[in-house]
């Protein structure tokens, strides 16, 4: 069901200084801060060849990065991103098996409907489907 690793989120405390870690440090090529209020995270995207790195950042005072942040203040990773060509079939399939997904389908920070899935019915890992 699931296909390629889309991308890999890590949560920032700073996320200017954690985009100039990636371009200057390591080189890498990065985009510029993207608002995403409908999920309370503004995001840069880290673009390699063969899968992505998205910075999460809060954005606003209920936004679930804060959260994270809390528990772990200097970041680590968020979630991993798997495409599947279905989010509705994908969706159905995963509470037909018994797992826990957090909320209804949304439209991601790419444009492209998404679901997540709780972390305890993954070995601890907060999983995002994406439509490929």
């Amino acid at each position: 069901m699931i296909g390629k690793l889309n991308h890999v989120a890590i949560a920032v405390p700073d996320l200017d200084e954690a985009a100039a870690l990636y371009r200057q440090t390591l080189g890498a090529q990065v985009s510029d801060p993207k608002p995403q209020p409908e999920h309370g995270v503004k995001v840069v995207f880290i673009e390699l060849e063969n899968t992505k790195i998205e910075l999460l950042h809060p954005l606003g005072d209920k936004s679930p990065i804060a959260g994270f942040l809390e528990k772990n203040p200097t970041g680590g990773i968020h979630h991993v991103c798997y495409e599947v060509d279905d989010i509705h079939a994908a969706a159905a399939k995963m509470k037909l098996d018994g797992k826990k997904v957090l909320g209804d389908i949304k439209i991601g920070a790419h444009g492209k409907p998404v679901i997540f899935l709780h972390p305890k019915d993954f070995n601890g890992t907060l999983v995002e489907l994406e439509q490929a």
